[in-house]
């Protein structure tokens, strides 16, 4: 139903009238028309987008405002933890993004309208926006604080910690997030787990509205590739997206399908050293990426039914909900784990995974699958070559001292792929 209306919403958009109250009246009268539906407007359709603002936003007393400690930086400015103490409530922690001096009017009118667009969801797996500070100096946007920080960066510290049962409820969280967000037609288009914020009860909410549009030209961040249009970051991007930028629900699926895929390998980098030019190339020949180590067959295939080439065939993000609910129902299923791989995967783990013999000893291949903190390990049990690597076991593994899991599994299938490599010659360069 809502689908068949937003040919309606569009033409609201495109011919609102001029001046705020004319709109304002259109949009009212069509949220009358479909009571219960909640649609995100698009604060660009404001003539002034600082009444958007106002609107969506709520102005924050300067002196409420504490900040303690600069955790980041931002595109427009720094990202700072503090403390909001509105009076008649009790304080709470915030994060707090600040715009940087000297700014222009276009900087800060695209600051702002990250507020203007949070200011509009309430959903426990969305940021959540306290307010914003306009009327003085610094201009702020003041929002939950989320203590585990990033999700990608959270995973990588904790590498192995967690259960396939907890990291699909991170998962199903960012799928119910993702679902309110395509309920109310907002595209998000930069969904990746650098976007996705991890409380202390390890709930994860997205975050990170309107980014990707906002990238200048002289943004040094390498995650994002200048195209026709602006700045797009490849690896989590649908190939229709990077080549006609058509950015819809399905595209933030395909990306979803990313995230899948950077948590259940806690953290890896996508398509790890490969180009931004590989990866669109390898996407084009159906190359797509393989499960990470010890991931249920059930999640990979999620994950593929997410890269679909044809969009439309993508599964909606309610599906993918239901799907995850059904996981978490049976965790029995989870315990399934696929241990070859298909051949459109083979490809690209294998463009991905560097050859032993490119390593001179044991501890530059450790160090290459990020796990150099157990070369000591190595050493002193005597497994200084790679003849005796290709010979540890999973017992070896933990009399050494690799305990954690996930640890064990990413060294456990290095040794596998080490021991195919063996078997099979290095092609001759020309």
């Amino acid at each position: 139903m809502l689908l068949d209306l937003l040919p309606a919403w569009d033409l609201v958009r495109i011919r609102r009238p001029k001046g705020l109250e004319g709109f304002t009246e259109l949009r009212i009268q069509f949220s009358a028309a479909i009571p219960g539906i909640k649609v995100y407007i698009d604060p660009f359709t404001y003539e002034d987008p600082n009444e958007a603002v106002r609107e969506f936003a709520k102005e924050i007393d300067v002196s409420y405002v504490k900040i303690e400690e600069v955790i980041g930086a931002g595109e427009f400015g720094e990202v700072c933890r503090g403390r909001l103490k509105v009076p008649g409530k009790r304080e709470i922690y915030a994060a707090i993004k600040t715009l940087k001096g000297g700014y222009t009017d276009k900087q800060r009118r695209d600051f702002l309208s990250e507020a203007s667009i949070m200011g509009q969801f309430d959903h426990p797996n969305i940021i959540h926006l306290e307010g914003v500070v306009t009327s003085s100096c610094p201009v702020m946007i003041v929002t939950e604080f989320m203590e585990n920080g990033a999700l990608d960066s959270f995973l990588r510290q904790n590498d192995g910690q967690f259960t396939p049962i907890q990291l699909v409820g991170m998962l199903r969280g960012i799928a119910s997030g993702m679902r309110y967000l395509s309920d109310m037609s907002y595209v998000h288009r930069d969904l990746a787990a650098r976007n996705i914020l991890v409380n202390s009860n390890l709930v994860c909410k997205v975050s990170d509205f309107g980014l990707s549009r906002f990238l200048e030209e002289s943004s040094s961040d390498p995650t994002y590739t200048s195209t026709l249009g602006g700045k797009i970051p490849i690896r989590w991007t649908a190939p229709e997206a990077i080549a006609f930028r058509k950015f819809t629900t399905a595209s933030d699926v395909w990306s979803y399908g990313i995230v899948m895929w950077e948590v259940m390998s806690f953290g890896e980098r996508p398509y790890w050293d490969m180009s931004n030019q590989d990866v669109i190339n390898a996407i084009e020949q159906d190359y797509r990426l393989p499960p990470p180590p010890d991931c249920p067959t059930s999640l990979h295939q999620l994950m593929l039914d997410c890269w679909q080439k044809e969009r439309n065939t993508r599964p909606r993000f309610g599906q993918i909900v239901s799907a995850l609910d059904k996981l978490i129902r049976n965790p029995a299923s989870l315990k399934i784990v696929t241990r070859e791989l298909g051949a459109l995967s083979q490809p690209l783990l294998d463009r991905g995974t560097p050859h032993y013999n490119a390593f001179s000893t044991v501890g530059e291949w450790l160090k290459a699958i990020k796990m150099g903190r157990y070369e000591e390990n190595f050493v002193n049990a005597g497994f200084t070559t790679f003849d005796l690597v290709t010979q540890v076991s999973a017992e070896d593994l933990l009399r050494i001292g690799v305990t954690l899991a996930g640890h064990q599994n990413k060294i456990l299938t290095s040794i596998q792929t080490m021991m195919t490599q063996v078997k099979t010659p290095q092609p001759a360069r020309n």
